[in-house]
């Protein structure tokens, strides 16, 4: 195996998992604030360093992924400081998971990793398994029984490792653990995770918020032109319906006026047709009055 001078492990996982804890026991020593607790201790990047077995090892510490006291861009930016305290680069990540239901928060967690890092982390990275004291049966079965955490290791190298952190002798287990990061370090020739991966990555992210703000803006400006078609054939559609209802009105008032017009004229008819009627009826009785008249002259004439 190849010789490295300095050993250095980034710890990444959620908020409660045991980082800190792990840690301290890799370093053999309390080097980390670490106690149960619903919200991450450590809330900067923390680094120690110890000499275990011969070989000397430093631990980066890091905040916990989805700790409710802080947003995702504090924690990312938070984060990404631990590239910074493993100078001039980390050899391994160890991606903390406890063991018990992988829920679908964890699953984000470690997304959320590889988002962070890239995918050139996946071959500088490891999973470690704590609460190893809660697991039933082996870690193959336990492993079986979730996809999720099968592609997970997948894409750590294939590579695992389980802690017991009750355990009093915690020697052996983290004997066995630093061979198995040997290994992968001399699997990559003894190279570290660099800067530059890690700015490639966050280039990688950068333009996955600048495609998904065009998305936003395209979608954005789509709905406002789906907006202005709707209510300008709204507006349309309620012209078209004035002018219908003026147009009916109009009719309706022609209809009206014409029927007033014609009732008006019939009325006229009926008062002109009585009028002559009376007017005749007048005339007569002018002519009988006239004719009475005349007969009484006459009989006046006759008694003279």
């Amino acid at each position: 195996l190849l010789q490295i001078f300095c050993l250095r492990i980034v710890m990444l996982g959620k908020t409660g998992k045991g980082k800190s804890a792990s840690g301290n026991t890799i370093l053999c020593r309390p080097c980390f604030q670490s106690k149960c607790s619903a919200t991450s201790l450590t809330v900067n990047c923390s680094r120690g360093s110890s000499n275990v077995d011969g070989q000397q090892v430093a631990v980066i510490d890091t905040p916990g992924l989805f700790d409710t006291r802080f947003g995702e861009d504090k924690t990312i930016k938070d984060l990404s400081q631990c590239i910074c305290y493993a100078s001039p680069g980390p050899h391994i990540f160890l991606v903390v998971v406890a063991i018990g239901r992988f829920t679908e928060e964890e699953q984000r967690s470690m997304q959320m990793i590889q988002k962070i890092f890239g995918e050139a982390a996946d071959k500088y990275s490891m999973v470690l398994f704590t609460h190893g004291d809660d697991l039933e049966g082996t870690i193959k079965y336990y492993l079986s029984e979730s996809p999720e955490l099968q592609d997970l290791v997948s894409r750590c190298n294939g590579q695992y490792h389980v802690f017991n952190n009750k355990l009093e002798d915690k020697k052996p287990q983290v004997t066995e653990l630093l061979k198995k990061i040997r290994t992968i370090v001399d699997r990559n020739g003894g190279s570290h995770y660099t800067n530059e991966m890690f700015q490639e990555a966050e280039r990688k992210i950068e333009e996955e918020k600048q495609r998904i703000m065009k998305e936003k803006e395209e979608k954005i400006q789509k709905y406002e032109e789906e907006m202005q078609k709707i209510q300008a054939e709204s507006e349309r559609q309620l012209e078209t319906l004035k002018k219908q209802l003026n147009e009916k009105l109009e009719r309706e008032i022609r209809a009206e006026k014409s029927r007033l017009q014609s009732k008006f004229e019939s009325e006229v008819r009926d008062l002109a047709v009585r009028n002559n009627i009376l007017y005749s009826m007048i005339k007569t009785g002018e002519h009988i009055i006239g004719a009475f008249k005349n007969l009484v002259n006459i009989f006046e004439s006759l008694d003279k």
